[in-house]
């Protein structure tokens, strides 16, 4: 294999001077420099990344830890992380929830990190965050000088989704929750509540776990309940999905006989029958945004911009009045 001091020796130089010509470093003539590449060239020389990278401590990777790659939100967030990096020298590194996650964190195999994985501990990111290891989190409020979370204003859509059922007419409701552990969950379930708290409005809750199968199980028991509720607020799409499943399994029409709302706008929103209403968010913009903070704090620490990812209600037929029999000719 190829070295540095055969480089040197055939380019007629010392291998300091080598070296400072193939690292782009130093003060060496033109003529000096375009000899030492040309030597490199001929005797087909590649520096050793591996060794280069324990020299200054960079892998020239980032790592995305994510709790899984299915489903069009996590594949919205990747390609717009990878949209930026591909503009620059990093190598991505996308991990989902396994055993591997905490040895490549741990052992800085990776030069930042976002993090979108509820099951990487809070302790654990905030041990990790250091002015050499700058993370940026998707999935909680961390406050570290290291740290910057990137979140969605929750708050701002599940206001606006509220609003639009109030206006509707609708005044019994009831939340469909997400995972237990999700900050986003909380965070819109606690929104959703006080709005109902403050009309007056009791609002019963059903805990899912964001899949479409728990919002088909909650749907049957919502269904199996008793009174029926005029309009459910589901925490994701994917359950709002379950829901209407069980609820088209009752005979029952939505929006006439329940309307659904969700979160997320997933492409296949607007295509269901009916079409689904819910809250949206560019999930591309977000994936561009952590990436580039996270690249301007390790090329030129430049300090986090802590900032809310806007949302907004969609409005569709889910949740329409009327809009069954709009959308079906009656």
């Amino acid at each position: 294999m190829t070295t540095i001091r055969d480089v040197a020796n055939h380019a007629g130089v010392s291998v300091t001077t080598a070296s400072y010509v193939l690292n782009n470093t130093g003060n060496i003539s033109v003529a000096t420099r375009a000899r030492v590449m040309q030597a490199a060239k001929e005797l087909n020389y590649h520096p050793n990344a591996f060794a280069r990278n324990l020299k200054y401590r960079k892998t020239q990777i980032i790592g995305v830890f994510i709790s899984r790659f299915g489903g069009s939100f996590y594949e919205d967030i990747l390609e717009g992380i990878h949209s930026v990096v591909l503009n620059t020298n990093y190598e991505l590194l996308v991990c989902p929830e396994s055993r591997s996650t905490r040895r490549i964190l741990f052992h800085r195999q990776v030069d930042g990190a976002i993090v979108f994985d509820s099951k990487l501990s809070t302790d654990a990111v905030m041990k990790l965050a250091s002015s050499r290891f700058p993370i940026v989190i998707l999935d909680r409020p961390l406050q570290s000088e290291y740290i910057v979370p990137l979140l969605l204003d929750n708050p701002l859509g599940v206001r606006g989704a509220f609003t639009h059922l109030y206006d509707q007419g609708y005044r019994k409701l009831c939340y469909l929750a997400g995972a237990s552990d999700s900050f986003d969950n909380a965070e819109r379930m606690q929104t959703f509540l006080a709005m109902a708290e403050e009309h007056h409005l009791e609002t019963p809750v059903y805990q899912g776990n964001f899949t479409v199968r728990s919002g088909y199980e909650a749907g049957q028991a919502i269904l199996q309940a008793g009174e029926l509720p005029e309009a459910v607020f589901c925490a994701n799409d994917q359950m709002a999905i379950g829901l209407i499943d069980a609820a088209k399994e009752r005979g029952l029409r939505v929006p006439d006989d329940i309307a659904v709302v969700g979160f997320d706008d997933i492409p296949i929103a607007r295509y269901l029958q009916p079409s689904l209403s819910t809250v949206g968010a560019s999930r591309f913009e977000w994936g561009t945004m952590a990436v580039r903070q996270l690249i301007d704090f390790l090329e030129h620490k430049t300090p986090f911009d802590r900032q809310r990812i806007p949302t907004h209600f969609i409005q569709r037929q889910s949740s329409t009045r009327g809009s069954f029999a709009d959308s079906h000719g009656a």
